[in-house]
């Protein structure tokens, strides 16, 4: 049986394909590259906004027809919330509830492929292993994604996810430890991901801190390069930055810290927790600290509600923090949340023209960040025979490869250099060493936990 996953969506998604992947491997599965060449399709679904449920069904239906006798099976968080939707869809054999490995590798490979549901109400997602068998490596990729929990507590108007997710689970620390490790065989690169890392540790018994976790993977994962996934700035502790400053590059200077508004009355109506000084003060205060920092940010132009003087509040604010980039998105309304029935909708023209203007801002942050770090030395991730690479600071670079080094993901490692900007404005890491191979770890880790 050959399969194919195709995944939508965040991180913590891509993490949960891998060990899909991984568990239809396990059961003799042969991965295809593409469609065109597989038996299964296995959709990973997200439902961060309705936009997102719409695309996976028309990629489903855009399969079927290139492909019409093609067995589907969909699962993830869209497949969470509108399972009878996908069921009733033209090839759909199998949908799974949720993101469990297990169950998707039954739905592709069982022998009788007949609408085969695994059902997962909401109650038991708040259940559904964050882990499992260790994950392996990230499939023909250089950096490796470490999902060290799952699920979200909090309640932001506008978001789904955590319907879909559950509630926040954390995986015990030494069970993280050894999937880095064993990650950190193939990948020179590990990022710490989840749907809200920031509550890492709090459900655990005795109580751990996500600081506290990278801080033992920094001492015993020695060899890799550490680097957070989105985190909340309220929740990046005292520890956190001391990491950042004095890891030596071991845990990247790189944050992305969700803002979505610049407004405080604004972040009352998402139900945000973080006023607006609160977000910039720690902001400030973290780039006191790393004076090289790549910061970025989530952006919603024209939430309900918001007027032109909210929007102006959110410009003078990313104005005035050192961010290098923003993702920035107009409000999509969302199925199910409390933002849907909010009053004062702001026209959709209204809402995309504020997103223009909040991206060109961050383009423009983005550059000057960059023509200020040309000429200083960076450590850069190379991603792939293309030359291109990864800065800690989370600039996409070109590298100038030794001679006869194609570049495979599998040898790729740290790679030292100097930024260098060229005429055509883009970055070269030069005089590029290759530090020693790291050790293989035992094969006694691959046994399941």
């Amino acid at each position: 049986m050959r399969v194919h996953f195709h995944t939508f969506g965040c991180k913590a998604n891509q993490y949960d394909t891998e060990h899909m992947r991984q568990a239809a491997q396990a059961r003799g599965a042969m991965v295809a590259d593409s469609p065109a060449g597989a038996d299964t399709c296995v959709v990973n679904t997200c439902t961060v906004t309705n936009q997102a449920d719409a695309e996976a069904r028309r990629f489903i239906r855009k399969l079927r027809r290139h492909r019409p006798g093609i067995r589907i099976v969909v699962a993830g968080c869209s497949a969470a919330l509108k399972a009878s939707e996908y069921r009733a869809m033209a090839g759909v054999v199998g949908v799974v509830e949720g993101h469990d490995p297990e169950s998707v590798a039954s739905a592709a490979l069982g022998p009788e492929l007949v609408q085969l549901t695994v059902n997962k109400s909401l109650d038991r997602l708040d259940y559904e292993p964050v882990g499992g068998r260790l994950l392996t490596e990230r499939r023909g990729k250089a950096r490796g994604w470490l999902k060290v929990q799952d699920g979200c507590d909090r309640k932001c108007a506008f978001c789904a996810t955590r319907l879909a997710r559950g509630k926040s689970r954390s995986r015990q620390p030494a069970e993280v430890v050894r999937e880095a490790r064993m990650l950190a065989r193939i990948h020179a690169e590990l990022v710490v991901t989840g749907v809200h890392i920031g509550h890492y540790g709090r459900d655990l018994d005795p109580q751990g801190s996500l600081s506290s976790l990278v801080e033992r993977l920094l001492t015993e994962v020695p060899d890799v390069r550490f680097r957070l996934g989105s985190i909340e700035a309220t929740e990046v502790d005292d520890r956190l930055i001391e990491l950042l400053a004095s890891s030596n590059g071991g845990l990247a200077p790189h944050l992305h810290m969700p803002l979505q508004s610049g407004s405080d009355s604004v972040l009352r109506s998402m139900r945000r927790w973080h006023t607006r000084d609160a977000y910039r003060r720690r902001a400030l205060e973290i780039a006191e600290r790393l004076p090289v920092l790549g910061l970025g940010a989530d952006i919603i132009a024209g939430f309900p509600g918001e007027d032109p003087t909210d929007h102006e509040s959110t410009l003078k604010l990313v104005e005035e923090i050192p961010f290098t980039y923003l993702h920035v998105f107009p409000y999509s309304p969302r199925d199910g949340t409390v933002a849907v029935d909010l009053p004062n909708p702001v026209p959709q023209r209204v809402a995309g023209e504020r997103a223009r203007e909040l991206r060109e801002l961050g383009v423009r942050k983005g550059e000057r960040y960059r023509a200020a770090r040309a000429g200083q030395p960076a450590v850069a991730v190379l991603e792939g025979a293309s030359g291109m690479a990864l800065t800690e600071d989370y600039l996409r670079v070109r590298t100038s490869c030794p001679p006869g080094d194609d570049g495979r993901d599998r040898e790729s490692r740290l790679r030292r250099g100097t930024l260098r900007l060229r005429p055509d404005g883009l970055y070269i890491v030069e005089a590029v060493t290759r530090p020693a191979p790291i050790a293989m770890e035992q094969p006694g880790l691959l046994q399941q936990i």
